[in-house]
C-alpha cells in the first residue's frame, strides 16, 4: 500500500540510561496499595503545574501482572523518576520495584507510612524529596530523536456510528505512515475485534502468527460469553451502533492496512518497527471480571508496552487523558467536535460532511503526532487530565510465534 511521499519531521526526546528516549520527563508518585492512595495524592497535589503524575495499584493481594505493569510504567522512557508510597503491610513487592527503577538509572525513593509515623509525616517527607528532585528533571535538555524510535498506541472510547467511518480509519492511515517510516504501532481491544480475526490473520507477517491472531480473538469471545456480556456500552447503542460486530468493524479500522508483525501482552515492548496487536484479555480461566473496566486501563497497558503517545478516537466525546503519555483526541463526529472542541485535537468529522478526505486527516494526525513527540502539548494535557486505572489480571508469556525472531 502506498502512503505517499511523506518526510518525517525531526523529533526530540529525553535520553535514558538504557538508550531509550522519552517525549516527556515525568516524575511519578506511585501508591502500592489503596490504603496509601490518599498520602500519595496529598504529595502529588502540592506540585500541580509540574510534570507530576499519580499512578498506583489498589490491591493488597500480590499480582504478577500488576507488579510487571508498575515496573514498566515507573521505568517508561517518558518517566524521569519515581516516588513509591507504601502503607507498609501490603503484599506488593516494593523492594523489587525499587531495584528495577534504580537499575534503570532513575531517581527513586520510597515512603512507608507506618514507618514514617503516619499521614502528615509521610506527606512532608515525600514533598521534601520531590522538591529536591524536580529541579534536575525540569532543566533536562532534549536530544535529537528519530521516528523509528517512536512507539504509538491507539484506542477508541465513547464510540458511535461515526467512529468507524472517520476517526478510526484516519488513525489507521496515520499508523500506516508511522510504520512506513520505521516506527512501532500498537492497536488493542481484542474484545472489540470479534469477527475481525480472519481479516487480521490474512495480514500476518508470518504464517505461524496467523493462527495466534485468531486464537487471541477467540479467547476474548469465550471470556465475554462466560461473563454474559461483551464490550458494548449503552452509549454505543445511543450513538447508533447495533452489535459488537459492527463496533468491531470500526475498532479494526484503527489498525490501518500494514502487515501485523506480532502480538504483545501488557508490559511487552515491540522489539522492532511495525504493527502489533496488544492482547488485553487475561489468560486462563475467567477470574477477574470484565477485562478492562474503562478506557484508562487499556491506555495504561499501551503505555506499559512503551507507547510514548496515545491516539484516541471518540464519537460521543470522551475527555480522558492519561498519566505518563500524552493523549491525542481524534473526534469522529462533527457535531461532537463543535460541542466539545476544547477537549479535541483533530476534527475527523470533516470527512463525514465532505470538508476533508480521509488520507488528508490521516496525514494531519501523523504530523500532530510528531509535533506532540517534539513537545507540543495536547488538549488533555492542557486541561490537566491524568487518569489512571490498574486492576488484577493474569497473563502468560507470549509464545515464540507471536513475536518476530
Amino acid at each position: 500500500m502506498s502512503t505517499g511521499h511523506f518526510v518525517p519531521a525531526p523529533l526530540a526526546g529525553f535520553v535514558r540510561a538504557d538508550g531509550r528516549k522519552g517525549v516527556r520527563n515525568v516524575l511519578v508518585v506511585a501508591y502500592l496499595v489503596e490504603c496509601a492512595h490518599h498520602v500519595a495524592r496529598e504529595i502529588a497535589d502540592a506540585f500541580r503545574g509540574h510534570e507530576m503524575h499519580l499512578i498506583g495499584f489498589p490491591g493488597c493481594y500480590p499480582n504478577d501482572y500488576a507488579l510487571t505493569m508498575m515496573e514498566r510504567l515507573c521505568t517508561h522512557p517518558n518517566v524521569g523518576g519515581a516516588l513509591l508510597v507504601s502503607l507498609g503491610c501490603e503484599g506488593f513487592d516494593r523492594r523489587r520495584l525499587e531495584r528495577t527503577v534504580a537499575a534503570a538509572g532513575r531517581p527513586i525513593a520510597s515512603i512507608v507510612i507506618q514507618e514514617e509515623g503516619g499521614t502528615a509525616r509521610a506527606v512532608a517527607r515525600g514533598r521534601r524529596w520531590i522538591d529536591a528532585t524536580l529541579p534536575t528533571l525540569e532543566v533536562a535538555a532534549r536530544v535529537p530523536m528519530c521516528i523509528d524510535e517512536l512507539v504509538v498506541g491507539t484506542i477508541c472510547g465513547g464510540s458511535d456510528a461515526t467512529s468507524g467511518l472517520t476517526a478510526n480509519p484516519a488513525m489507521g492511515h496515520a499508523f500506516d505512515l508511522l510504520v512506513a517510516a520505521g516506527g512501532r504501532a500498537i492497536f488493542e481491544e481484542t474484545g472489540e475485534l470479534i469477527g475481525m480475526e480472519r481479516l487480521m490473520a490474512a495480514r500476518a507477517a508470518r504464517p505461524d502468527l496467523a493462527p495466534e491472531l485468531e486464537r487471541a480473538v477467540a479467547k476474548a469471545a469465550r471470556y465475554y460469553a462466560t461473563l454474559g456480556y461483551a464490550s458494548f456500552a449503552p452509549g454505543n447503542a445511543d450513538g447508533g451502533l447495533t452489535t459488537i460486530e459492527e463496533k468491531s468493524l470500526g475498532a479494526y479500522a484503527k489498525s490501518g492496512q500494514s502487515q501485523i508483525h506480532g502480538i504483545l501482552k501488557p508490559g511487552d515492548a515491540p522489539p522492532r518497527g511495525g504493527l502489533y496487536l496488544l492482547d488485553v484479555v487475561p489468560d486462563g480461566e475467567v477470574r477477574f471480571g470484565f477485562p478492562n473496566i474503562n478506557d484508562n486501563a487499556e491506555i495504561a497497558e499501551l503505555i506499559a508496552c512503551g507507547a510514548h503517545v496515545i491516539l484516541f478516537s471518540t464519537g460521543r466525546g470522551s475527555v480522558v487523558g492519561s498519566a505518563i503519555a500524552p493523549v491525542i483526541k481524534v473526534c469522529a463526529n462533527p457535531d461532537t467536535f463543535r460541542r466539545m472542541a476544547d477537549d479535541m485535537d483533530v476534527d475527523a468529522g470533516r470527512i463525514l460532511d465532505g470538508r476533508a478526505a480521509l488520507p488528508e486527516v490521516g496525514r494531519e494526525i501523523f504530523a500532530l503526532l510528531q509535533r506532540v513527540a517534539a513537545g507540543e502539548r495536547t488538549k488533555s494535557e492542557e486541561l490537566g487530565h491524568r487518569e489512571f486505572v490498574l486492576t488484577y489480571k493474569h497473563f502468560e508469556a507470549a509464545g515464540p510465534s507471536c513475536l518476530p525472531a
